[in-house]
């Protein structure tokens, strides 16, 4: 699917990981109306992100999947969420939480419980979704297209971006149905891309719902 064909009307975008990035561009270009459950994780291991998907988010952040790895910055610790592989550097800071007991997780397991069913609701009742998914090989991205396939009751698209040495914006012809594939500088990638962003956002809107 070419870049021009994702151009349109969505009733939600969502991030798929697989760090902040999309999230960041999506608020900085105005696309981030509602909040995911993976805009501010570490979430490399895509196959994992994939069953978390198939599994509509069963399990997840549950308290025994916790463990902490260390600290994200001077005022927030690193926790992994074993079941799934996935990083939370966003959440568990160190006035309130005291490993191993990470007090504050009641307001932030209620946090993410809000963002899946919101997730899962808008995948069920939404007319069209797009999805946005940072490093991705092919045969992955097959993978996720199926799984969003069995999750969304209508329509979707998604959209994988993968970071490498290029000049530009280039599309990849994948030829997977719904997908959109492309690849943006690796230079820089956090502040640099910005144009190449808006340049992707041009022609996409969202509904107001």
């Amino acid at each position: 699917m070419k870049l021009s064909a994702l151009k349109g009307t969505y009733d939600a975008i969502y991030s798929l990981g697989d760090v902040c990035l999309a999230g960041i561009q999506m608020e900085h270009h105005g696309m981030r109306h509602v909040a995911g459950p993976l805009d501010w994780m570490a979430s490399y291991n895509l196959p994992q992100v994939i069953r978390l998907l198939a599994n509509r988010f069963a399990g997840f952040m549950d308290y025994n999947h916790l463990r902490v790895e260390g600290m994200a910055g001077e005022k927030i610790y690193l926790v992994k969420e074993m079941e799934y592989d996935i990083l939370s550097n966003h959440d568990f800071f160190v006035h309130n939480n005291f490993p191993p007991h990470l007090a504050a997780y009641p307001e932030i397991k209620a946090k993410y419980d809000r963002r899946v069913s919101r997730f899962l609701e808008k995948a069920a009742n939404s007319n069209k979704i797009l999805y946005i998914r940072t490093e991705a090989t092919f045969e992955q991205t097959i993978e996720l297209q199926a799984v969003l396939a069995g999750l969304v009751a209508n329509d979707f698209r998604l959209l994988i971006i993968n970071h490498d040495p290029v000049p530009g914006i280039v599309e990849l012809d994948w030829g997977i149905d719904k997908v959109c594939a492309l690849q943006l500088p690796n230079d820089e990638k956090w502040n640099g891309n910005n144009h190449l962003w808006a340049q992707i956002f041009s022609h996409i809107t969202l509904t107001e719902n």
